[in-house]
């Protein structure tokens, strides 16, 4: 329950799997060169020109890694003339990105609208605190799906504001891509929105494609400019050709080209999963974080004792659960974290579900006062009362 296996394409039998490995036989295991050298291969435009298609932009271009995806491209985009306007709860390759790249940084409460617009008012209005200088550009970070949270961001409204006060917009979908919509194109989709009007769409190819790596997408000048400036093009070596083959086939499965409904068919497991488990871990009593259509569903443990201790309980039961605390979260919100796939069945939540039960009665940490034991009884008015007697 702790991988981000969130359509079950990480499976080592079926199309995608007899794909990858033909890949190799054509390819070789690896490129060892970087893609501006002599690593593209014909899979790689394949790849790329896919997911342009998929998301909805003129362009895309693919990285071999997730993390580097951010940490490599944000500090090509923005620099110290330039401000970036952050979630507080943004991932930490969001935030090595900005910090390599030397703009200035505000952060905005989670979520928080309002706050969020204060920030973006101020940093237009009044320029750089120092020099009063105008920014060069303003760029708003967000997340689609926050993998601590399992929150959705408001994305119809930072496209408002965003427009509003004339900045740019990065959005990046690494837990919403492929998980989100009723397409499974990510939170553009969820929300039904233009994919025109997020400047540059990031997501990775470590969860719902059940592989390696991630892509940015937007206009075609951005990324012809990122393919000569962004440094995973320049030194870092081309995604092995069995990697991408596998992203390929797994989103040609997601967009229906494979002439089946076995994309559209995971999709909508994966959502009855989600709102499944979600609803059940509640009626048991437990604290659940996030939105109801997240796959990544956060139990709050509270206190720092009963991490560790939930996690061995739920591996002595068969059940295999990541838990977290600080400083990846505040330290009185440790939390465990599971991750709903396409690939469980109704028995197999059914046998976490009790498992979480049982632990959950014994570290006493069903803290809900809505439902399970610790809910609290509504106490009938003194006019409902006595009509009960009078009856």
């Amino acid at each position: 329950m702790g991988s981000y296996n969130y359509l079950g394409f990480a499976e080592k039998f079926g199309t995608c799997a007899e794909d990858a490995v033909a890949a190799i036989d054509k390819y070789g295991v690896a490129g060892c060169s970087p893609r501006d050298d002599i690593g593209t291969q014909t899979v790689h435009l394949e790849l790329e020109a896919l997911v342009a298609r998929f998301v909805g932009c003129e362009a895309a271009v693919t990285f071999g890694m997730g993390f580097a995806t951010n940490s490599a491209n944000i500090p090509a985009l923005v620099d110290k003339h330039c401000a970036v306007l952050s979630d507080s709860l943004n991932h930490s390759s969001i935030v090595t990105g900005v910090r390599l790249s030397g703009a200035f940084v505000k952060t905005y409460k989670h979520n928080d609208m309002a706050d969020m617009e204060n920030k973006l008012k101020e940093l237009v209005l009044a320029g750089h605190p120092r020099t009063r200088r105008p920014f060069k550009k303003v760029l708003i970070i967000v997340e689609g799906v926050y993998s601590m949270e399992g929150s959705i961001c408001k994305l119809r409204e930072i496209i408002a504001l965003k427009k509003k006060y004339k900045a740019y917009l990065f959005l990046d979908e690494a837990h919403s891509i492929g998980a989100l919509g009723p397409h499974g194109r990510g939170v553009v989709d969820y929300f039904g929105l233009d994919p025109k009007d997020v400047d540059i769409m990031m997501g990775t190819f470590t969860k719902s494609f059940g592989s390696a790596g991630g892509y940015i997408a937007g206009s075609r000048d951005l990324i012809d400019y990122l393919k000569n400036a962004s440094g995973g093009m320049i030194y870092a070596s081309a995604m092995p050709a069995a990697v991408a083959q596998q992203i390929v086939t797994s989103m040609t499965i997601i967009m229906g080209e494979d002439g089946t409904d076995e994309g559209i068919r995971r999709i909508r497991q994966l959502a009855e999963n989600t709102r499944y488990f979600r609803s059940e871990l509640k009626k048991r009593g437990f604290i659940i974080y996030g939105h109801k259509d997240s796959p990544v569903v956060p139990l709050l443990l509270y206190y720092p004792t009963k991490i560790a201790t939930f996690g061995r309980f739920m591996l002595q039961r068969g059940i295999a659960v990541v838990v977290v605390g600080f400083p990846a979260t505040p330290v009185k919100l440790g939390r465990a974290r599971f991750c709903l796939s396409a690939a469980h069945t109704k028995e197999m939540l059914d046998k976490v579900l009790q498992a979480t039960d049982e632990v959950g009665d014994i570290l006493n940490i069903k803290y809900s006062r809505r439902y399970g034991p610790n809910a609290a009884v509504k106490k009938d008015s003194p006019s409902v009362v006595n009509a009960r007697k009078n009856s």
